[in-house]
Formats: structure tokens, sequence, C-alpha cells
């Protein structure tokens, strides 16, 4: 075989394989996953609990999807109570309250309604644990059992 040959051979095999991973990569990149809705800075209000004006609890994350968010299920527990709620359990959980910053990310809230503020001296002291179920616009969710921590202390003073 001519040199002119191998190398008018080889520069083919070349192309062809730049095409073909070219061709993969696009492929590929088409059948990924879909992407899932994130939980990013997720923060929450420690409770004291019988001191006037700080029982208030309030949480707050921001939340992003491709396809925008569509709502957001709450649900703070006990760490001590070993409760771990899973996904499924969420459909009854309180809703957050979202707005939108961008087509693509959202700011949502929950804050302890006032008139549970009789609940709040029944919460036991210690860690708590917010769980976090977050669905997108186009159906996609995330869920976090531990989405961020707080601590509800009682003030017997």
């Amino acid at each position: 075989m001519s040199a002119r040959l191998l190398v008018s051979s080889l520069a083919g095999v070349a192309v062809l394989g730049g095409a073909a991973a070219a061709t993969f990569a696009l492929v590929g990149s088409a059948d990924a996953a879909p992407s899932r809705p994130t939980i990013e800075k997720a923060s929450a209000t420690s409770v004291v609990v019988g001191t006037p004006g700080t029982d208030t609890f309030t949480f707050t994350a921001t939340m992003a999807d491709d396809s925008g968010i569509k709502g957001v299920k709450v649900l703070p527990w006990p760490k001590s109570s070993k409760l771990d709620p899973t996904a499924a359990e969420m459909e009854h959980a309180e809703s957050a309250t979202c707005k939108a910053t961008s087509e693509t990310t959202s700011v949502c809230t929950y804050t302890l309604p006032m008139d549970a503020q009789e609940d709040a001296a029944g919460m036991p002291s210690g860690t708590w644990n917010m769980a976090v179920l977050v669905t997108a616009e186009d159906g996609d969710t995330t869920y976090s059992a531990q989405a961020t921590t707080f601590t509800v202390t009682h003030n017997e003073g």
C-alpha cells in the first residue's frame, strides 16, 4: 500500500470517526433523562415557643426546573420521631406559596398559619426536618425528606 493511500485512508477514518462521535453525542444528549426540579437555598427559622412574637415558623427555598415550578408541598417533622416521610405521603401536606423569579425559578415560602400557633406549644423541643416535594410544570418531581432543619425550643419563663 502506498504511503499516499495509507494517509488518505487514515484521514478518512478520522473524519468518519469524528462524525460518528458527534452524532453519538447529539443522540446521547437527546436521549438523556429530563432534568428534575432542584431545591436550592432552603432555610427555616427556628421556633421559640412561649416568648411573645417569636413562635412564628417560616420556611423559604429557591426551586428551579427547566419547565418552571407548578407547586411545592412541605411537611415539618421532628427528627426524634424517626418518621422519615416518603414522597407518596406528601400528597396531603401543606402547600408553600411560590413566586416566579424567572421562567424556570421560583422562591417558595411556607409560614405556620397564625391559627396554628396554639399547636406550637405541643411541638417537641429539638431538631426538626423539613420534607419538601417539588412538582415542575412538566410533571417531574423532586423529593427531599430533609431539605433543611430547624430547632424548636420552649421558653418556660
